[in-house]
């Protein structure tokens, strides 16, 4: 299962879109902002009923 998400990037503030895999309870990715190019860290939870509970856009110093 997968979702289209739009992300506001932690550094420039810009939204873009991105698709995440939704099939695991929890799961994290790293991704390039599309706009600035710097590295993002993708966190997320799934709920009990497959929906996107919670979606965090980390720094590469906030991990």
């Amino acid at each position: 299962m997968s979702d289209d998400v739009v992300v506001a990037c932690p550094y420039c503030g810009e939204h873009f879109g991105t698709l995440l895999d939704t099939g695991a309870a929890s799961d994290e990715t790293w991704e390039d902002c599309a706009v600035c190019c710097r590295p993002i860290l993708l966190r997320w939870q799934v709920a009990a009923d497959g929906s996107l509970e919670t979606l965090e856009a980390l720094t590469d110093s906030d991990v």
